[in-house]
């Protein structure tokens, strides 16, 4: 079903003068989308509202700004919405971070810099997400800008040129690992030569703390977890599946996986003693937490490139290029069946966001082709209820916060009502 509403067009607000409002939080930022895969990075929205099944009259447009290029997804937090783009002509363009206001849609303030995309393929504009926490906002650009921003003002606290500075060495299609905070310290991954594929500063006052892992840059933005009495960073390089000490940097362990063209993208995800990384060439493979070694591994229905995998009670879900959305065991890989590329286009670089609507099955997707579709995931696959064409053609991830979703294309940043179902609450 596609409601009517799909034909709708958002209505377009002129850009103004920057403002320096002071940010009005939401009762809790968890119900926001503060970084990459929301709240707790894991492509679950918390505090999701109870969607209408049949579509009610569909997304209710709010608000259209014009934005340039980029891959970056969006996030939201105290009432204010955030992204980044690029501005002027390869190879000195001129990257941004934005900041506009939840609910008006109005700007907030920018922020610009000079960044070198000289050699750059996929040239759109930046990839990394904006974090979001304690009333700042870090940002890495394509290039390897990092800085720490004053949420409300946009006023720099620090910032620092990775490559210049530190060495840096950027991949192929630049730096696009979002920031991670760990408690006092905001972790990216750079790929500074001997030893500091991922380095730790102060996240207040851009100290460097630690260097760790002797990798290269990748794409893949670092979770965190715990495992028996040790917290774990777990990464993927181009060259390992790694577990790091997050407080120090050390590896405590590390599994060879070298990538064709370096591409490990998609976060992995870590439930029930296991880590689960989807590459594109060389298939999927499951490590145990316990030690870094290999439990299962396929290369037949599970080649993932930048789709997040969802896991939920023993099944998760992965786009794979030939087969589309594929449900499989999540202790043996064993498939269980596919969606037949119903759910986003079959291409040479397929790409869906997944979204999880709580502790329900639920689920929003927003697929390559801009079109929000809600459904259920569950051990026999994806069911379609509705979609809806919310922004043009995007890899970007969106945001979802009360009862909005926010998104962004390589023109635009748009904000649209959700159909909430009746006698339901937003948040």
């Amino acid at each position: 079903m596609i409601p009517a509403a799909a034909s709708r067009c958002f209505p377009t607000l002129l850009v103004i003068a920057l403002a320096t409002a002071p940010i009005s939080g939401w009762a809790d930022d968890t119900d926001g989308w503060p970084r990459w895969r929301g709240p707790q990075g894991d492509g679950t929205w918390l505090h999701a509202p109870a969607i209408d099944p049949d579509g009610g009259d569909g997304l209710e447009p709010l608000w259209r700004q014009t934005i340039g290029g980029g891959y970056s997804g969006v996030t939201a937090a105290g009432g204010r919405v955030y992204t980044m783009d690029r501005q002027g002509q390869t190879p000195q363009v001129t990257e941004r971070v934005l900041c506009f206001d939840a609910q008006s849609g109005e700007p907030v303030w920018t922020h610009s810099y000079v960044s070198d995309y000289s050699g750059l393929e996929y040239d759109s504009g930046p990839r990394a997400s904006v974090t979001i926490a304690d009333g700042k906002v870090w940002t890495l650009g394509t290039s390897g800008h990092v800085h720490c921003l004053d949420a409300a003002t946009g006023r720099v606290i620090w910032s620092l040129d990775a490559m210049a500075r530190l060495g840096a060495v950027r991949p192929k299609w630049g730096f696009a690992a979002s920031p991670v905070i760990w408690k006092d310290t905001v972790i990216i991954h750079l790929g500074v030569p001997d030893g500091g594929g991922f380095v730790a500063f102060g996240k207040d006052d851009g100290v460097e703390r630690w260097r760790g892992s002797g990798d290269p840059a990748g794409y893949c933005t670092p979770v965190f977890t715990r495992h028996g009495d040790r917290d774990l960073m777990i990464a993927w390089t181009p060259a390992h599946i790694q577990a790091l000490d997050p407080d120090t940097g050390r590896t405590l362990w590390q599994f060879p996986y070298e990538i064709t063209y370096g591409v490990s993208i998609a976060t992995p995800i870590v439930h029930d003693g296991l880590v689960f990384v989807a590459g594109y060439w060389h298939g999927s493979k499951a490590i145990r937490l316990a030690d870094g070694s290999l439990a299962w591994e396929d290369n037949e229905h599970l080649r993932g490139l930048m789709s997040q995998p969802l896991y939920r009670d023993g099944v998760a879900w992965l786009l794979d290029k030939q087969h589309g959305l594929v449900s499989f065991d999540w202790k043996t890989g064993q498939k269980i069946g596919d969606d037949a590329h119903r759910l986003t286009p079959a291409e040479r670089n397929p790409q869906v966001n997944l979204v999880w609507l709580g502790q329900t099955p639920g689920v929003l997707a927003l697929n390559a082709n801009g079109e929000l579709i809600h459904g259920t995931l569950t051990r026999a696959g994806f069911t379609e209820v509705w979609r809806e064409q919310l922004i043009g053609k995007t890899w970007a991830h969106p945001a979802f916060a009360g009862d909005r979703v926010y998104a962004r294309d390589d023109r635009s940043l748009v904000a649209a009502r959700l159909p909430v179902a009746a006698g339901a609450d937003a948040p």
